[in-house]
């Protein structure tokens, strides 16, 4: 908000200015010539005149200002010649300007539309850590610090084959050097597949809460723009900020925006979605390498995905994320009735064999439904009677 201000702020002054230069350029008039002058003065069209130095400015008769210079070291005639045509006279000691202040009043202007083209420039590559608008190359991955991620795996419930499969990614985070010891290398990527809601991206974020590693979000929507090039400098950037805070994890949530079969595109192979996907394969198994830098993506169209990028060395391994059995739904409900005080005829078991088909984000919202239709009825705890309104409702 304050850099949208700033920005206001600076092109109004530029602006004003250029209209004042404009401005004060239609009301200035040239010099008058001495001759000229000198006829106004036979001719008693002027009314007042002031000396400075050999600088002459007046009024004429008609109210117009003028100015003029005098070749003349000795105006003694031309004083006379003024009395007698009734003029009146001032005098006053030339204004000496100095020549810095002079110079920088002069181009003042030109020095604050540089000033402002930089600053656009700077803008539109990302500079200074920008994150405005115009940021066009910089990477929007939101970073979630050590402190800032406190979702462990005690907070996912459900999903416990895929819980094993990812906790040695803790474990290679934790501790590479026990997998390297023996020649193995830490796989750079994991893609989580699943349905909608079953909790992948909080899957995710507990892998980072567990290994107490920096970790990077962003959806695959983020790197494709309009602007040619622009997806591939964020993917670029992206990296660039992992390898600073590695070991570190990226995750893309709907990685299938960007990781689409290339060829399909209505650019043929030269889109702007294509030469994104082509960067991030570059970066994930190119020539440089990213040590201790994993990649987590998510997607539930796992069949639209390029081959290249499911290949071993980028994503190394696939997590199928289901939806939850009859104990995995139970163990959500008991993850997601922590905060909430239940009546004594909830039976989160029964609640379960109930909610056949419903997913991880499907419970939390039964929950919260069920706790709201209790509060509109001013209970103290929620009750069985609660739980099974909100499902209708869920499931209408």
């Amino acid at each position: 908000m304050a850099k949208n201000i700033i920005l206001w702020i600076v092109i109004a002054i530029v602006l004003l200015t250029v209209f004042q230069s404009f401005g004060t350029g239609g009301r200035t008039s040239e010099p008058l010539d001495y001759s000229t002058f000198l006829e106004l003065v036979d001719n008693s069209q002027i009314s007042e005149v002031n000396f400075e130095g050999d600088t002459i400015k007046g009024r004429l008769v008609s109210g117009e200002r003028f100015v003029t210079y005098s070749p003349e070291t000795d105006n003694t005639a031309l004083i006379g010649e003024l009395k007698r045509n009734r003029v009146q006279i001032r005098a006053s000691a030339p204004k000496g300007q100095n020549i810095l202040v002079s110079l920088f009043i002069n181009s003042f202007p030109v020095l604050l539309l540089i000033g402002v083209w930089v600053y656009f420039m700077r803008q539109m590559q990302g500079g200074a850590g920008g994150r405005g608008a115009m940021s066009f190359g910089k990477s929007r991955a939101r970073l979630l610090g050590e402190d800032q991620v406190n979702v462990t795996f005690q907070d996912v419930a459900g999903v416990e084959e895929a819980k094993e499969e990812v906790g040695e990614i803790v474990d290679f985070l934790k501790d590479p050097s026990k997998f390297q010891r023996l020649g193995g290398k830490i796989p750079k990527g994991v893609l989580m597949v699943g349905s909608p809601g079953t909790g992948k991206t909080l899957l995710a974020r507990a892998i980072a809460g567990e290994a107490k590693v920096p970790f990077f979000t962003i959806s695959g929507s983020d790197f494709v723009e309009m602007f040619v090039g622009v997806g591939a400098s964020r993917v670029r950037d992206m990296f660039e900020q992992a390898k600073k805070h590695a070991p570190c994890i990226i995750f893309i949530d709907e990685i299938d925006a960007v990781g689409r079969h290339r060829g399909a595109g209505l650019g043929g192979g030269h889109d702007e979605r294509e030469q994104t996907l082509n960067q991030l394969l570059v970066e994930m198994d190119g020539f440089e390498g990213n040590e201790g830098i994993i990649v987590i993506a998510a997607t539930n169209r796992p069949d639209v995905l390029d081959p290249a990028l499911l290949r071993p060395g980028r994503f190394d391994r696939q997590v199928v994320v289901g939806r939850p059995d009859v104990r995995g739904r139970e163990e959500i409900l008991k993850v997601h009735t922590r905060k909430i005080p239940l009546a004594g005829d909830v039976q989160l078991s029964i609640i379960a064999r109930s909610t056949p088909g419903f997913s991880g984000a499907d419970l939390a919202n039964l929950v919260n439904e069920s706790a709201l239709y209790a509060a509109r009825r001013n209970r103290k705890a929620v009750t069985h009677e609660d739980f099974e309104v909100a499902k209708d409702k869920v499931l209408m």
